[in-house]
């Protein structure tokens, strides 16, 4: 069977490596090339093999030794006008939003199933092996907060915008994601979408 996985394309890499003049950690600077091993960015905000148990785990006791499934921080560039547009904003950029990677041409991004994967870059186009760099692993949906929105409310010095982001953002917040593959991402590389493999029958 011809696979019809979907076809994008990375418009954008960032890190946190190289400090921005914001305040706040997250926020990213463009860069020419990500190289990947399996903590992810090394010296990345959210690099590392391992994870502390936060907001995000209310069940869990705070602090507690989790797998990091949130090494990767990847957003869409229709996503991020859409949001621009709800807040009345020229633009977006993905640095304000602590993004690593900026994705154009697959539809739905923020709603792209979690265990699917990306693969980035080489010729192959979906088509018989991967000859390209780093395959990640989509772990989750991103969720904006209000963190998120008081960047943007500096970076764009309108300080009401810190809740109004969140409401703006809802289910266009892109993707969390780790390594499964290590290698470069680049801008300029294809990104093809494999989806996860669903058991037949039940």
């Amino acid at each position: 069977m011809k696979n019809t996985w979907a076809k994008g394309v990375v418009t954008g890499v960032f890190s946190a490596i190289a400090r921005s003049l914001s305040p706040h950690p997250f926020v990213t600077v463009a860069c020419e090339t990500l190289f990947l091993d399996h903590s992810g960015l090394r010296g990345d905000l959210h690099s590392g093999s391992t994870r502390l148990a936060g907001p995000r785990e209310p069940w869990l006791p705070r602090g507690l030794i989790l797998r990091n499934d949130r090494q990767i921080s990847a957003l869409c560039v229709e996503e991020l006008a859409e949001i621009a547009e709800r807040l009345g904003l020229q633009a977006l950029p993905p640095e304000w939003l602590g993004g690593n990677l900026l994705i154009e041409g697959l539809a739905g991004f923020s709603s792209i199933a979690p265990g699917s994967q990306l693969a980035f870059g080489g010729s192959w186009g979906g088509k018989g092996r991967f000859d390209g760099g780093a395959v990640l692993r989509v772990e989750a949906y991103n969720t904006p907060c209000r963190r998120a929105g008081r960047a943007v409310a500096a970076a764009t010095d309108r300080k009401g915008l810190e809740f109004p982001f969140v409401k703006a953002a809802t289910a266009l917040r892109g993707l969390v994601l780790c390594v499964d593959l290590a290698g470069p991402i680049s801008v300029g590389d294809a990104v093809v979408l494999i989806p996860p493999v669903v058991p037949k029958g039940g």
